[in-house]
């Protein structure tokens, strides 16, 4: 079964984050290995941070544009892994040992398989 594991981290409580430095990339280095190395991992992507973001909405047939993330949220989503994994007990494992959880979140949602809008991209 496919999960992603979403990553948030509140950018104003950089207070309860590691420093910044080679043990941190080390941590996110090994994490991905581990991750490669079990066959379990799809994918993964990290984002540019929310302030280069746009929003895009259509309202009576006008695109409406708004720079930043459209809702207002305590914690920013930072980038996410694409897991395929037996099941959400796996999925919460991974969750588990990503190096941001001391500081941060995972959040941990099914992929919705088999929809017909995929198979273009198949």
């Amino acid at each position: 079964m496919k999960y992603a594991l979403l990553i948030y981290v509140d950018p104003d409580a950089r207070t309860d984050a590691p420093a910044a430095g080679g043990e941190v990339m080390d941590s996110w280095l090994d994490y991905t290995a581990a991750l490669s190395g079990a066959g379990a991992a799809l994918g993964a992507e990290a984002l540019r941070p929310v302030d280069t973001a746009t929003t895009v909405r259509s309202r009576g047939g006008e695109r409406l544009l708004t720079d930043g993330p459209f809702i207002e949220t305590k914690e920013h989503l930072l980038g996410f892994y694409l897991l395929d994994v037996p099941d959400l007990d796996a999925a919460l494992d991974w969750a588990a040992r990503m190096p941001v959880v001391g500081y941060g979140s995972v959040e941990v949602r099914p992929v919705q398989e088999g929809q017909a809008w995929r198979a273009p991209l198949e």
